[in-house]
């Protein structure tokens, strides 16, 4: 690879860095050609972007990125494969579900909204965050519960106040 093979591969991951606000580090060394296309068909369906990476050119992609990765360029030893994802647990929930069929992939990092997770321990927490749109469904179900309870309450205190008085007058 040239010096501007290289220039114009870490530009690209700069952008790539720099346009997502997810972004997974796995490794998938050791699976075998098979597990690696159902992997990739898995990320496919998921909206999920998944590609292998020069741990070097990854690391000069982050450095020239603007965002804050912490020790997230640390962890960049042996096979790294970078996921992109719109949703904040879209890649855990995948490595999860995978990692039923096979041990791989391993979560080495990941970048989720400005929060930094290392270390493969750290899966079954990435797997609980909630999507944007979990939490405004959510948020929604909460703002109208007590609408709905004040409602519930109008209608059937009125309607034992009406039997009430109904009982009144005919006595």
């Amino acid at each position: 690879m040239t010096r501007e093979e290289k220039a114009t591969v870490i530009q690209d991951l700069t952008a790539q860095l720099a346009d997502n606000a997810t972004i997974y580090l796995a490794d998938i060394s050791g699976l075998d050609a098979g597990t690696t296309s159902d992997l990739r068909r898995a990320c496919f369906k998921a909206d999920i972007k998944l590609s292998v990476v020069k741990n070097t050119l990854l690391a000069k992609a982050m450095e020239a990125s603007e965002k804050e990765f912490g020790e997230l360029p640390e962890v960049l030893r042996g096979n790294t494969s970078l996921m992109f994802s719109e949703v904040g647990n879209g890649p855990a929930k995948l490595i999860k579900a995978f990692r039923k069929k096979s041990d791989k992939p391993l979560l080495k990092g990941a970048f989720v909204e400005e929060a930094v997770y290392i270390g493969d321990e750290n899966l079954d927490t990435l797997v609980s965050i909630k999507s944007k749109e979990e939490m405004i469904g959510e948020i929604i179900g909460l703002l109208q519960s007590p609408a709905k309870n004040v409602i519930s309450g109008l209608k059937s205190g009125g309607g034992k106040l009406a039997g009430i008085l109904k009982t009144l007058s005919e006595r």
